[in-house]
């Protein structure tokens, strides 16, 4: 499956966008994004795979990339109209939405009617929480110079920015189950989790496995919940 694409733009048109990757394939991948043609660019990918056709989705953030394919889960929804909707609304605002049993907030995308709307908060209520634990960071984008692309004036180069790690270095030096016990249960919390909830989980797990980053933490807290 794929997760990730990292290529040079092959064609965009904020429709769709040919990534040409490192051993010379060319991906096309949905995008409701207009990439610089012949730049780097990465793009985290659904990749949904069905008897009579494989296609590819492609997003800004991991977060993004979850919530589609949360919403997969809807009765009626596929992934046209899943991309429909995500491509009209911020996933914040979905996920806001969903929560707040706020259905017409969920209309306000094209091709949504109040049906479409009640059945999506009746089918993610209780799923849609756990969205919001993946990294909403997104994938860099830098100004395009106007001399290297003169014909492209104030179009954005969408490229891939590599991990920074430096904050799982700082959290191992720390130390500390201390401060990343606090962060997952300040995570928790802000999903309506109680601490007697999460910190039993949470002590367990750290006891079986190496956690240096509470954003593992609480993936894995919550995956138990």
């Amino acid at each position: 499956m794929i997760g990730f694409l990292y290529g040079t733009v092959i064609f965009s048109d904020g429709q769709e966008a040919i990534l040409q990757t490192s051993n010379g394939v060319g991906h096309q991948v949905y995008l409701n994004k207009v990439l610089v043609e012949g730049a780097p660019a990465g793009v985290y990918v659904s990749h949904i795979i069905r008897e009579s056709e494989q296609t590819l989705y492609g997003f800004e953030s991991l977060r993004a990339k979850k919530l589609f394919e949360t919403l997969l889960q809807v009765k009626g929804v596929g992934p046209k109209s899943a991309f429909a909707l995500m491509s009209a609304l911020r996933a914040d605002e979905i996920i806001e939405a969903v929560q707040s049993e706020n259905k017409k907030a969920l209309k306000a995308a094209p091709g949504v009617g109040e049906k479409a709307a009640a059945q999506m908060i009746l089918d993610l209520s209780k799923k849609i929480f756990k969205v919001r634990m993946y990294s909403d960071r997104k994938v860099a984008l830098h100004q395009v110079s106007t001399e290297a692309h003169a014909d492209l004036p104030g179009q954005l180069d969408w490229q891939f920015e590599k991990p920074d790690e430096s904050h799982v270095e700082v959290e191992a030096s720390q130390g500390s189950t201390h401060l990343l016990l606090d962060e997952a249960l300040m995570a928790c919390r802000e999903l309506g989790f109680k601490d007697d909830q999460v910190i039993p989980l949470a002590q367990k797990i750290m006891g079986q496995s190496e956690v240096h980053r509470s954003e593992q933490l609480v993936h894995l807290v919550l995956k138990q919940i």
